[in-house]
C-alpha cells in the first residue's frame, strides 16, 4: 500500500484516526493487494478516510453506502468490499438500506464510525446521540431515546455483529479482519463519541467478551459490551 500524503482533516483526538489506521493494517496483513479493496464512504467527518487510505473508494451519498457497496460486490464477486458509515446517515437516510442488506446477508463489511452525532455539520441530534447530549442547535437536551446499532442487527438477523472502542485499535484491527474473512454482511460499530460535539455523552465502562455469544439475543440492551458479539459459523 503507497503513501498517501495529503493530511487528514479530522480533529485532534478524532477517533477516525485509529480505524483509518486500523483498517489499513487489516488489509496490509491479510495481504490483500489495494487494488483488489473497494470502500464505499458515506457523507460526514470519517467518510474523509477516502482521502488517506490507498485502495479504490467511492464517495457516494448520505446513507448510501451499503447500496453502492452491495452492487460493487454484485458486479465484481472476488472483491474485498467496505461499506463506510456514520450513525447519522446510517439510521436516518441509510436505515432502509441497513435492514435490507442484513436481511439479504450482502457478502459484504460494514464499518460504522458512531460518534453519536451529526459531526461534520456542527452537531445535531442523530438517531444515536443519547438523551444527555446537548446539540448547537436546540436549547434543550436530546429527548429521543438513541436508536442501537447492535440492538437492530440483532432483531433484523445479523450474521456477525461486532463493536470496538476507538481506545482500542489492536482490538478494531481484530475485529476488522475477522469481518473482511466473513462470508456474509459483517457489521462492525466503532464508538468513537466526537470530540467537539458529544462531549456531553457519558463515559461507558466497557466489558470486552472473550468469545462471541451464543444466543445474540443477549445482546439486546447491552450497550456495554465491545468485541466480536456474534458470529453465525
Amino acid at each position: 500500500m503507497q503513501e498517501i500524503t495529503q493530511i487528514p482533516t479530522w480533529c485532534p483526538g478524532c477517533g477516525t484516526y485509529m480505524v483509518s489506521a486500523a483498517l489499513k493494517g487489516a488489509i496490509n496483513n491479510l495481504k490483500i493487494p489495494p487494488k483488489n479493496v473497494v470502500v464505499c464512504y458515506d457523507i460526514g467527518c470519517s467518510g474523509n478516510m477516502v482521502n488517506v487510505l490507498d485502495v479504490c473508494g467511492i464517495a457516494t451519498l448520505h446513507g448510501r453506502s451499503i447500496p453502492f457497496a452491495s452492487g460493487v460486490k454484485s458486479a465484481r464477486p472476488e472483491l474485498t468490499v467496505i461499506a463506510q458509515a456514520g450513525d447519522g446517515g446510517l439510521l436516518s437516510e441509510g436505515l432502509n438500506h441497513f435492514i435490507h442488506a442484513i436481511q439479504r446477508n450482502d457478502p459484504i463489511v460494514l464499518i460504522v464510525n458512531n460518534n453519536l452525532i451529526f459531526g461534520l455539520t456542527a452537531g445535531q441530534p442523530s438517531c444515536a446521540t443519547p438523551k444527555e447530549v446537548g446539540s448547537s442547535y436546540v436549547s434543550d437536551e436530546n429527548r429521543l431515546a438513541p436508536l442501537s446499532i447492535v440492538d437492530l442487527a440483532v432483531v433484523n438477523g445479523a450474521k456477525f455483529i461486532a463493536r470496538v472502542p476507538e481506545t482500542d485499535p489492536g482490538l478494531i484491527q481484530e475485529v476488522i479482519k475477522e469481518a473482511i474473512t466473513f462470508k456474509g454482511f459483517a457489521i462492525v460499530e466503532v464508538i468513537q463519541p466526537c470530540k467537539i460535539w458529544a462531549r456531553g455523552a457519558k463515559q461507558v465502562k466497557f466489558k470486552e467478551i472473550n468469545k462471541p455469544l451464543s444466543d445474540k439475543k443477549k445482546l439486546i440492551g447491552r450497550d456495554d459490551l465491545v468485541g466480536l458479539l456474534y458470529r453465525e459459523n
